[in-house]
């Protein structure tokens, strides 16, 4: 096999899309539970209980992006880097409780299935804006050291011009 083929997409993200995955996947559990509990135990209307799940599941999330996903990332800004994850995870809030709203009060899908259905396609948009969001402009990567060695090329050589 040719040493080009194996660097891909997947290479260069899919270890980056994995953390994020696991990272989403414990703030879906926080979500989906927090939801479900504030729906079944409470008489809070559904996108309202919703709105307060995905927050507690946004500063869960917050904390396993940092820490864990995009750690390696530039730390120097970190007030900087909390105000545009808020804002982007806002935008995320409103896409998933949108898709929600929309089911509940433009179609009249409120039952319990219907309802984390709907759930479910919130998140899963909300999902694709978010990993564009944070690994665009809040976690964003350090710059590259181009005299560092490449594990796979061995140590960079300067370029040589013939002339």
């Amino acid at each position: 096999m040719a040493r080009g083929s194996s660097s891909g997409p997947f290479k260069r993200f899919g270890p980056e899309i994995a953390k994020f995955g696991a990272v989403g996947a414990a703030g879906t559990v926080v979500n989906f539970g927090v939801s479900n509990l504030l729906w079944h135990l409470t008489s809070l209307q559904a996108v309202r209980a919703n709105v307060i799940a995905t927050i507690v599941a946004i500063g869960c999330n917050y904390v396993g992006f940092r820490y864990f996903t995009y750690r390696d990332r530039d730390k120097s800004a970190r007030t900087k880097e909390l105000t545009l994850f808020l804002v982007f995870s806002l935008v995320g809030l409103v896409i998933e409780n949108g898709v929600l709203f929309a089911a509940i009060y433009g179609f009249g899908w409120d039952s319990a299935l219907e309802r984390n259905l709907f759930k479910v396609l919130g998140i899963g948009i909300a999902t694709l804006f978010r990993f564009w969001s944070y690994r665009t402009w809040v976690f964003r990567t350090l710059p590259v050291d181009d005299t560092a060695a490449d594990p796979l090329d061995g140590p960079r050589r300067p370029s040589q011009h013939v002339s």
